[in-house]
């Protein structure tokens, strides 16, 4: 299975008026397409040093718990604010729309750890750069970034430029 698109629905004015959503849930729902998405990311990561993978809030848990149980390392979260129980560090970030923000527990990962991220979408880039930005916090080195999908006419990766960035699909 190579054309993951066909398992990605198209919902017109979601969130907001304009604003096409891309839902993965079609694929996540189905065995055998969420079975050989994780198989592509597995290949493609097999052979480089990582010490753990960082999931985001909150698609992003979904594939990175899987890639890193696929490969047999740890699985970190970075949330939303207010939700994780222990000492965090935390980043403030500007959405299209506003501001959000993101934590991660300050023993996520012993320093110099190689660090992948794996999320649902990137879009304008600015979730995932925060989530550079935390890792790079706690002394982590981010390898790669690991996505289902990038909505490439917001050109999200420019955010991330200096990391490596694999996409599955790209709109």
């Amino acid at each position: 299975m190579s054309d993951f698109s066909k398992f990605i629905r198209e919902i017109p004015n979601f969130p907001k008026p304009g604003v096409s959503y891309k839902d993965i849930t079609p694929l996540l729902g189905n065995g055998l397409a969420f079975n050989a998405a994780i198989d592509v990311f597995a290949n493609r990561f097999k052979s480089e040093v990582i010490d753990v993978i960082v999931g985001i809030d909150a698609r992003g848990f979904i594939l990175a718990a899987a890639l890193a149980h696929r490969l047999g390392i740890g699985f970190v979260p970075i949330r939303k604010s207010g939700k994780l129980p222990y000492d965090c560090y935390e980043i403030t970030y500007d959405l299209e729309y506003g501001t959000d923000t993101l934590a991660i527990h300050q023993d996520a990962f012993p320093r110099g750890s190689r660090v992948l991220i794996c999320d649902d979408v990137l879009a304008t880039g600015g979730t995932l750069a925060a989530s550079v930005e935390l890792v790079k916090k706690l002394g982590g080195n981010t390898i790669g970034i690991a996505l289902l999908l990038e909505l490439t006419e917001f050109e999200g990766r420019k955010k991330v430029a200096d990391r490596p960035v694999f996409s599955l699909v790209e709109f």
